[in-house]
């Protein structure tokens, strides 16, 4: 697995995608910093360890920055990004005409498929914690003095979970597409859809605990609820993730039955 998932690196080390997901992620951050120079009119907001006071730039509140980047690169970017990267990669061979060279190789198609899974889970991770970098550097920059560790440490959890649940959430979309063996480009277009429905899913109370999407801020603890409700966040995440291994298990016997 470890050779398989070294070989996953490398194809992925020269591919464009990851350079677009890469530039994705940067205008996520300009683009929530171009929106925090806007004022706050309202009353001063408390939301956890973070706060708004009234009359200033969102941006100058410490903690804003970080706070809001997760949201809107979750609704608006991350997961379809990730699942196209996900789906290209089960699907390049195929498109590249590079499957007869493959099954040369005494390696499963179904362990090729675990390990790019195993990529894709990887690669979400990592790019949220990019974004996580990049608004820490930037409140470190703006108001060092007022960053507290509980709260450097709260969001670098909540986006080291966001990336774990926005995995879960779209590992269905990505198994899917293994078994099509095509269709990367569908799968970015359909979670950009099922991600932004996330946002009319959020009307709904019990949407807001039961829309996988929406699950995701529950598992981080971006959303401060219940504990009955991140568990059952929880399971639905896990559910989403169950899906996607029957998907592949079910790839895995189409494919011995060849």
């Amino acid at each position: 697995m470890r050779t398989l998932l070294w070989a996953e690196y490398k194809k992925l080390h020269r591919s464009s995608i990851v350079w677009i997901t890469i530039f994705a992620t940067v205008m996520i951050a300009v683009i929530v910093f171009a929106e925090g120079q806007a004022i706050h009119n309202g009353p001063d907001m408390q939301y956890g360890l973070k706060t708004v006071y009234e009359g200033s730039k969102y941006i100058e509140n410490a903690g804003w920055y970080m706070d809001e980047a997760q949201p809107l690169a979750t609704i608006f970017i991350l997961p379809s990004v990730i699942a196209l990267l996900g789906s290209y990669m089960i699907c390049r061979e195929e498109e590249d005409d590079t499957m007869k060279s493959l099954s040369l190789i005494p390696v499963s198609d179904a362990k090729l498929t675990v390990a790019k899974m195993v990529m894709t889970f990887i690669f979400s991770i990592l790019i949220y914690l990019l974004l996580f970098v990049i608004t820490f550097l930037t409140e470190s920059v703006l108001h060092f003095s007022e960053l507290s560790v509980e709260l450097i440490l709260s969001c670098m959890k909540e986006y080291l979970l966001d990336g774990i649940g926005v995995f879960l959430a779209i590992s269905p979309v990505v198994a899917f597409v293994a078994r099509k063996k095509k269709g990367y480009w569908i799968a970015l277009v359909f979670t950009e859809f099922y991600s932004v429905a996330g946002l009319f899913a959020g009307m709904s109370s019990t949407l807001l605990v039961l829309y996988p999407i929406n699950a995701v801020f529950n598992l981080s603890g971006y959303h401060i609820t219940t504990v009955e409700k991140r568990a059952a966040s929880i399971i639905v995440l896990l559910l989403c993730g169950g899906l996607s291994v029957f998907l592949l298990e079910c790839l895995k016997h189409s494919r011995k039955s060849e």
